[in-house]
């Protein structure tokens, strides 16, 4: 007597935006868990805020106004920090060997990793409140309207966005959760070599070449620009570029991680 084989039915993709806002609340949730996180994301930048400002700030600034110099940069700070949490994250869960769970259900591979970005993005425009609440405390005084807070907001997310995806793709290549975490590191240094600080004319001829031309100081100058009134000049246009070359470039080196760890 043969046995008869039955083929297998292809189980249905899930549809539409279900498969993303259940990784959404997922990494949400697991943000919540990890209140240490959140506020070490927090702290830090404060503390260096706090020590820029009243420690370095009467060198820099003896007129008491570098503290309205320093807050942009330190909101990137804020977004590096809170954002490098996410490859550890991502680290975690390769690790763990639960991504592969979710390679066997029927869902888009990016839902996995959206998740990871959008719980970032909250967690980190969530800190960047309190980190310009505290600003605001230190006397931070911003000159901008309605429109030049919404400008400086959008290009503060889209920042968050982009080096977001940028850690969930470092997540994924690192070997292991500390490794992710040791690169991350690395990567947060970037701000301290551009005009958070102190203006880029200070620094010697070959460092100012370097701080010129690398991401974050055109969106550091853009995001002061609309906050303090400073010239924008072609700094708005070349942080857009930046940000949104990082983001393409983060997300399809992602994919190809993901697909590659898929079949290795």
């Amino acid at each position: 007597m043969t046995a008869v084989s039955t083929p297998q039915l292809a189980r249905p993709r899930i549809g539409g935006l279900v498969a993303e806002s259940v990784f959404v609340r997922r990494s949400l949730t697991h943000s919540l868990r990890d209140g240490e996180s959140l506020l070490m994301a927090i702290m830090l930048p404060v503390l260096l805020m706090v020590l820029f400002t009243y420690v370095f700030g009467g060198a820099i600034d003896p007129s008491g106004g570098y503290v309205d110099y320093v807050v942009p940069g330190i909101i990137l700070l804020c977004a590096g920090f809170g954002a490098s949490s996410t490859a550890v994250y991502v680290a975690n869960d390769m690790k763990r060997g639960i991504i592969d769970r979710f390679r066997t259900m029927p869902l888009r591979s990016s839902a996995v990793l959206t998740g990871h970005v959008v719980a970032s993005l909250v967690r980190n425009l969530l800190a960047t409140t309190v980190v310009i609440g505290v600003a605001l405390l230190l006397g931070f005084r911003p000159t901008a309207d309605v429109w030049g807070w919404i400008g400086a907001i959008g290009v503060i997310a889209l920042y968050i966005l982009a080096i977001t995806y940028l850690f969930a793709a470092i997540g994924l290549a690192a070997g292991s959760p500390e490794a992710a975490n040791g690169y991350g590191f690395i990567i947060l240094f970037v701000p301290y070599l551009s005009s958070a600080f102190v203006p880029v004319e200070t620094m010697p001829d070959w460092l100012q070449w370097i701080a010129e031309n690398q991401p974050v100081t055109p969106i550091i100058e853009t995001i002061r620009g609309l906050l303090m009134g400073t010239p924008l000049d072609t700094e708005p246009a070349w942080a857009l570029f930046w940000c949104v070359l990082i983001l393409a470039v983060s997300f399809v080196w992602g994919a190809w991680l993901f697909k590659r760890k898929a079949v290795s």
